[in-house]
């Protein structure tokens, strides 16, 4: 799985930054959760900082465009995003569970 940023933008009023990229994999659609580890290693983030806001797939192709949302605090993460997008983004939580 390679990613690669089409399109960066830094918003400071919502002290973020907003990301468009394009992934080419091999297999199927990689899950949100590989994507979101790969994004914040690529751009120098952690894993609970990042929202990975869509991720389409044209059938028959191996690419899937995504839009994420990479944020400076997790209080303003917690701030901004609604509770749901934050449940579904937090893997950090599952992991510990898991052990």
């Amino acid at each position: 799985m390679e990613i690669n940023v089409i399109e960066e933008r830094v918003n400071p009023m919502l002290k973020r930054r907003e990301i468009r990229f394009r992934i080419d994999h091999d297999k199927a659609t990689p899950s949100r959760k590989s994507v979101v580890e790969r994004i914040a290693a690529t751009m120098n983030s952690k894993v609970g900082l990042v929202v990975v806001d869509s991720l389409k797939t044209e059938f028959g192709k191996r690419q899937t465009i995504g839009y994420a949302k990479i944020y400076e605090t997790e209080e303003r993460l917690k701030e901004v995003e609604n509770p749901h997008i934050v449940a579904r983004n937090d893997f950090t939580v599952k992991a510990e569970e898991e052990s």
